[in-house]
């Protein structure tokens, strides 16, 4: 795809991204090699990173489908450099504290909520309907690679400058980020608005086109059940590697950097394979097949089994990347323009709302039975996330065109 906008819009997504995910890794090292904060706290730090999209993610929806969608992003950028630029500059005055973090993760997941609708809904003013699966493909690739080479980044550099510093660097991504939505030549586009209701109907309607799709729902319920035990995994790893593991963050930056491998191999792969076996048998096998993997991690310690968390992720994050074109290509597709930014809200606030519930079930494991045995039973549970899959149309299909057709 040879569209200079789309390009940056690209670039943006890949500063955004890598930003983003180094303070996944710097903030949880920030509270525990400098604030010694408890499991609990580390749990509690992870869940309030995604805690708004429960709060706010339905009412951004309506507000974003009423609003000029680049505008919302890179109003996002700025919001996150401001926030995560406020860490270490509290730390060298002294007067950083776990409150402090716990703000600054609930503050900067409220930006990224209106970041994520207005991005998912964006896409389709930059390419024709045909490219979508191409374009997602596209980000997908940099936010697999992000959310796995982001953290690994961030434990190198987490060792080379200081958790605090680390992130400042993250913010001065926030902020290329927004440079690159600046230099976009496609205007703006005016919203599409057909009606003008209140903010209870907007939730209303886009909520009812949700539950009334049948798949849509299925895929729903798949990726909440998934993303509850996954983040409770991801909210344990890095104590989990450096506490019971007992390894150097840089040793652990390389571990993480491992699994973005498993996402630019979904990336490389995900166009052949689409047009090989279809959209749809894709999103489904690569959730089936990938799932195992994940028993892997659990069995992780500082000898040759070290290799069982790399293998973990990426099994998982090539499963993952491949499953994410699928859907989302299914929601752009079937959502009418209008509808669009409520109906990714929707799924947003059901599909990420588990995340902060799943980091705090898994700080809470982790704190009475212990971090290995918290990730043993989160992972198991996860091993059969695909089971709502098997009574929808998805396994019987090769392409969403054929449920259109049938429909």
């Amino acid at each position: 795809m040879r569209n200079p906008d789309f390009l940056r819009f690209l670039s943006s997504h890949v500063a955004n991204e890598l930003g983003a995910n180094v303070a996944r890794v710097a903030l949880p090292l920030v509270a525990v090699v400098i604030l010694h904060a408890s499991p609990l706290e580390v749990g509690t730090l992870s869940a309030l990173q995604t805690t708004a999209f429960l709060l706010i993610g339905l009412p951004a929806g309506v507000w974003v489908d009423r609003m000029r969608k680049r505008r919302v992003m890179m109003g996002a950028d700025a919001a996150r450099f401001l926030l995560l630029g406020s860490i270490p500059l509290a730390e060298s005055f002294g007067l950083l504290s776990i409150q402090m973090l716990f703000a600054v993760a609930l503050l900067a997941g409220a930006a990224q909520v209106f970041n994520d609708v207005a991005d998912q809904t964006y896409l389709p003013d930059l390419v024709h309907r045909e490219n979508l699966s191409n374009g997602n493909a596209k980000l997908e690739t940099v936010r697999s690679g992000g959310m796995l080479a982001g953290p690994s980044l961030g434990g190198l550099l987490v060792e080379l400058l200081g958790a605090p510093r680390t992130l400042l660097a993250t913010a001065l991504a926030s902020l290329g980020s927004l440079l690159f939505l600046g230099t976009i030549k496609e205007p703006d586009r005016e919203p599409h608005l057909t009606e003008r209701g209140g903010l209870t109907r907007g939730i209303g309607e886009g909520l009812a086109f949700v539950w009334r799709d049948r798949l849509l729902r299925v895929i729903v319920m798949t990726t909440a059940y998934t993303n509850l035990c996954i983040n409770g995994v991801l909210g344990l790893s890095v104590l989990f590697l450096s506490d019971v593991v007992k390894l150097q963050p840089g040793v652990i930056g390389v571990l993480l950097m491992s699994g973005a491998v498993g996402g630019l191999l979904g990336g490389f792969t995900s166009g052949y394979l689409i047009r090989r076996y279809g959209t749809a048998r894709v999103m489904f096998l690569a959730m089936v097949i990938s799932s195992p993997f994940g028993l892997l991690l659990p069995m992780t310690h500082a000898d040759w089994r070290v290799c069982f968390f790399t293998i973990t992720s990426i099994g998982l994050s090539w499963g993952a990347m491949l499953y994410n074109v699928g859907q989302v290509t299914y929601r752009q597709t079937v959502a009418p323009e209008h509808l669009l930014g409520r109906v990714n809200a929707t799924v947003r606030f059901v599909v990420w709302g588990t995340m902060p519930i799943g980091a705090l079930l898994g700080g809470l494991l982790a704190q009475h039975l212990g971090v290995r045995d918290a990730l043993w039973l989160l992972m198991s549970f996860r091993l059969v996330g695909f089971l709502p899959l098997l009574f929808s149309p998805l396994p019987y299909v090769r392409d969403f065109s054929e449920l259109r057709a049938k429909s």
